[in-house]
């Protein structure tokens, strides 16, 4: 005896919604459905049906997904956690040290349009003792409490809270605190810099030192 019509278009409505909210994750981190399939060890056939609500998963598989996915099965399954990848709690941000400030990273890999960091400069703290660039993105700098001194392409700006400042990344740029009192910003750069145009960056930067 087969199912009743009304348990079978629950079932599939599950189906579907499951595979919208893979979907969603995997496009949230930037992930192709090849690159997510690999990292889940399934093929991109099953996950293709998956996120189209033809197939459903098993345990295991979902597991995996999630796994791959960074998330835990039970996200994959609340309907309520398909749009976000959840809060970031302030000790949980990855640290990024410079001199006498501290630099934190908001916007969690992979990245896909923004790349987000803020900062703390305690008095006479810097960026580094060289202006340094990145990449040829579209960067805005906020000024979160107290001041500070941003060097752009060898001009000086004093900003102060709440000012803010939009320039590209391929400028070389300095920040530095030059008051008494701790200063609290953030970057925003559009689109992220690559990884590589990072790390020469910083070897440019570690040679001069």
């Amino acid at each position: 005896m087969g199912r009743p019509a009304a348990a079978v278009e629950s079932n599939e409505d599950e189906d579907t919604e499951l595979g919208l909210r893979v979907a969603t994750f995997r496009q949230l981190r930037g992930m192709s459905l090849r690159t997510l399939a690999a990292a889940a060890g399934v093929s991109s056939s099953f996950l293709s049906q998956l996120e189209n609500g033809r197939t459903n998963a098993s345990i295991a598989s979902l597991r995996k997904i999630a796994g791959a996915l960074g998330v835990s099965p039970a996200q994959l399954l609340d309907s309520g956690a398909g749009h976000t990848r959840g809060v970031l709690r302030a000790a949980d941000r990855p640290h990024v040290p410079l001199e006498g400030a501290e630099k934190y990273v908001i916007s969690l890999p992979p990245l896909r349009n923004l790349e987000v960091y803020s900062g703390l400069f305690s008095p006479g703290s810097s960026t580094g003792a060289e202006p340094y660039a990145h990449g040829n993105g579209q960067e805005i700098f906020v000024v979160v409490s107290g001041s500070v001194v941003l060097e752009l392409g060898g001009e000086r700006y004093s900003l102060d809270k709440d000012d803010s400042i939009e320039f590209l990344s391929s400028v070389p740029h300095r920040v530095v605190n030059e008051t008494d009192r701790t200063a609290e910003v953030i970057w925003i750069c559009s689109p992220p810099t690559p990884v590589d145009r990072v790390e020469d960056a910083r070897a440019h930067r570690a040679g001069q030192a």
